[in-house]
C-alpha cells in the first residue's frame, strides 16, 4: 500500500534562509506518527506545505497519492489539520462554524456527524454558544472538530494540547486514539514528549530543517538504552573517576544523578562508591525516556552517528549532518517553526 503522506526531497527557502533542507519521509496508512523538533526546526513549515498553505521551493508532497500542488483539491479533502493558533470567526456559534466548514467540502446534511463530534469532544452544551464566549480550551476543541468534520483519512495535529488543561488533554487523546483504531492516520507535533512517547509508534525528529532521526519509537529508545541512577550519599564525596557521569547540579537535598550508558555500568559504579567509602542513603533507577533521547540527538555535533538498527524499512534510522543556526527569522518576514 502506498504511503498516505509521501514527502520527497522538500526544500523551503525564504530569501537566503532555507527553512527545510531536503526533507524526505513517508507516513504509512494507520500510523500514529510523531514529528518532533525544537522551535525553528521547520515543523510548521513542513506541515504548512503538506496542508497546501505554502508551496515547497523544490521537492514534492503527496497526500493519499494526490500532489498537494497540482491536485490540491483531492489532497486537501483527504486531510484534516488542527493548527497551533486559535483561529475562529467571532460571528458564528459552534454548530454554525461546523456547518460552515462542512460546506467548504460540499457536505450537506452533516448534522448527525457534527453531533457525534460535539459529543466526543464534550462540546454539546456549547453547540449554540458564540465562539467569542468560549474559553481558550473550548476554542481548541472546536478547531479539532473543524478538522474532523469532513471525516478525513489523515489528521494532522499541530501542538493540539498547547496551553490546555489536563481534562481536555485526556478527552482529546481518548477520542484521537479511537480514530486511530478506526483506521485514521494521525500525525502529531508536540513539545510534550511524554505524549509522543506514549502515543506515537514512529517518530521523526527535525533539526535546522533536516531529518536527524526517523524510526520506531521503541527502536529509538532502545538505541540510547540505559538511563540514570539517582543517589544520596554520605560518608565521603563522589570519587573523581565518577564525576564525568554527573547529570546537572546536585539537588537541594544533596541527591545526585549519574548517567548510565547501559545497565552493565551500574555494578562498577557501586563498587567505586564502596571503595571510596561512600554510603548510599537512597538510590533510584530511571530508564531513558524520549526527552533524554531528544536532548542527546539535538545536542549532538554535526555528523553524529550513534549505533543504529539494520538499514532498510520504515524503521531505519536517518541521521544526517546539520549545518544551520536555529530560530532564525527568514528575510522578508515570517518565522520557521
Amino acid at each position: 500500500m502506498p504511503a498516505v503522506i509521501d514527502i520527497a526531497s522538500v526544500h523551503k527557502r525564504y530569501g537566503a534562509f532555507e527553512a527545510l533542507r531536503g526533507v524526505s519521509l513517508q507516513v504509512e496508512a494507520g500510523e500514529f506518527f510523531g514529528l518532533l523538533g525544537p522551535n525553528g526546526a521547520g515543523k510548521t513549515s513542513l506541515i504548512s506545505i503538506v496542508a497546501g498553505l505554502n508551496r515547497p521551493s523544490s521537492g514534492s508532497v503527496r497526500v493519499m497519492g494526490h500532489d498537494v500542488v497540482t491536485d490540491y483539491r483531492a489532497a486537501r479533502r483527504a486531510l484534516g489539520v488542527v493548527p497551533q493558533e486559535l483561529v475562529f470567526d467571532p460571528f458564528f456559534t459552534v454548530r454554525e462554524t461546523l456547518r460552515l466548514t462542512s460546506g467548504y467540502y460540499g457536505l450537506k446534511h452533516n448534522d448527525a456527524w457534527i453531533d457525534e463530534i460535539l459529543h466526543h469532544l464534550d462540546l454539546t452544551s456549547k453547540a449554540d454558544a458564540n465562539m467569542r464566549a468560549l474559553s481558550g480550551g473550548m476554542k481548541r476543541r472546536v478547531l479539532v472538530a473543524q478538522a474532523l468534520v469532513h471525516r478525513p483519512p489523515v489528521i494532522v495535529l499541530d501542538e493540539p494540547t498547547a496551553g490546555v488543561d489536563v481534562e481536555l488533554r485526556q478527552t482529546l487523546w481518548k477520542f484521537v486514539r479511537g480514530l486511530n483504531r478506526d483506521g485514521h492516520t494521525i500525525v502529531l507535533t508536540t513539545h510534550y514528549l511524554e505524549e509522543a512517547q506514549e502515543l506515537c509508534g514512529r517518530i521523526a525528529m527535525l533539526k535546522a530543517g533536516r531529518v536527524v532521526a526517523l524510526e520506531r519509537t521503541a527502536d529509538l529508545l532502545g538505541r540510547f538504552g540505559g538511563g540514570t541512577v539517582s543517589l544520596r550519599l554520605s560518608g565521603a564525596p563522589l570519587p573523581p573517576a565518577l564525576r564525568p557521569l554527573l547529570q546537572g547540579e546536585p539537588a537541594a537535598d544533596g541527591r545526585i544523578a549519574l548517567r548510565l550508558e547501559d545497565w552493565q555500568r551500574l555494578e562498577p559504579i557501586l563498587a567505586a562508591l564502596r571503595e571510596a567509602g561512600c554510603r548510599i542513603e537512597e538510590m533510584e533507577l530511571a530508564h531513558t525516556d524520549l526527552e533524554d533521547v531528544f536532548l542527546k540527538i539535538m545536542a549532538a555535533e554535526p555528523g553524529f552517528q550513534p549505533a543504529r538498527p539494520a538499514a532498510g524499512g520504515a524503521g531505519a534510522a536517518c541521521l544526517q549532518r546539520t549545518a544551520a543556526p536555529e530560530n532564525v527569522n527568514p528575510p522578508g518576514g515570517g518565522t520557521s517553526r
